[in-house]
């Protein structure tokens, strides 16, 4: 292990330290260690991400009454059935309704669609999350979703898509 020194103006480590406690991390160090690794896992992400097959988590607001803002995501997501994979939808209020989609493909389709999505006229606040996959070496494949547990979570391994001809 390699140890660093580093100099902070005092109102700078005095937001750090409020962050540290309120994250409830144990020390600096441990706090310094995560931001670090969070940071340069992004970036490497964003090496990555730039091709290759990803999976999208898109999650979005919206108020339910907006004229058919319902019909236009759906339609939108059958358009491109070859790459949402499942919606939950979820009545938050009355009026307000959360949905979440999963979408997988090839990153610039995927990341064009997830961007469309939350632009749509009439969504509220949405955030995108694209996860770099691969092709498993080694894992079987039969075609169909099966279930493999890990501890306490399931894991659910989708087929491959075919894109539409």
């Amino acid at each position: 292990m390699q140890r660093y020194t580093i100099s902070l103006e005092d109102s700078l480590a005095e937001k750090f330290d409020e962050w540290i406690r309120k994250h409830r991390y144990e020390n600096r160090s441990e706090a310094v260690r995560d931001l670090l690794r969070n940071r340069l896992g992004e970036e490497a992400l964003g090496e990555t991400i730039a091709s290759g097959e990803c999976v999208a988590c898109v999650s979005y607001t919206y108020d339910h009454h907006q004229r058919e803002l319902g019909r236009r995501l759906t339609e939108d997501q059958h358009a491109h059935y070859d790459l949402a994979v499942s919606t939950l939808h979820v009545h938050l209020d009355a009026d307000q309704c959360l949905e979440v989609t999963l979408l997988r493909g090839e990153v610039g389709r995927v990341r064009e669609q997830a961007e469309g999505m939350i632009a749509e006229r009439g969504v509220q606040h949405g955030k995108v999350n694209l996860v770099p996959v691969s092709a498993s070496k080694g894992h079987h494949h039969h075609g169909q979703s099966h279930h493999h547990h890990d501890g306490d979570h399931v894991n659910v391994r989708l087929p491959a898509r075919k894109a539409p001809r």
